[in-house]
């Protein structure tokens, strides 16, 4: 938790994850969440290689999400449903929806922001299987 009046924080100095987890080729994910000392929100950037699907769903329970589309595109199973994102959508998730990414033939980069910040993520490996 920051007492500072602001923080900069540019994604590039953030640590990606995504190595560790054997998914380095396919994806570069940044969460600034604890960088910025961010208390009631996160802020995070993915970037996705071409026609990728992340190898696991997550849904909170009380936190809701926007991903808004930077370039490229991407197809999100949230429950049952599929939808189709292009380049400046953004797509708000309410708590308790399970989702899923899977990027478009370009690839795709994003920028995700949640709030409330509970830390109440279930993942689920392997959710969104054809």
């Amino acid at each position: 938790m920051s007492t500072d009046p602001y923080t900069i924080v540019n994604f590039e100095d953030v640590d990606n994850p995504a190595p560790r987890f054997g998914m380095g080729d396919s994806m570069d994910t940044r969460f600034a969440r604890e960088p910025l000392g961010l208390q009631n929100s996160g802020v995070s950037r993915f970037r996705i290689g071409a026609s990728f699907r992340t190898p696991f769903g997550h849904k909170h329970a009380e936190q809701e999400e926007v991903y808004v589309v930077l370039s490229g595109s991407a197809r999100v199973k949230l429950d049952d449903d599929i939808v189709e994102l292009k380049q400046w959508d953004a797509l708000r998730i309410a708590p308790g929806v399970m989702r899923c990414v899977e990027s478009g033939p370009d690839g795709c980069e994003m920028i995700l922001v949640g709030a409330p910040n509970p830390r109440d993520t279930e993942m689920v490996p392997g959710w969104w299987a054809d």
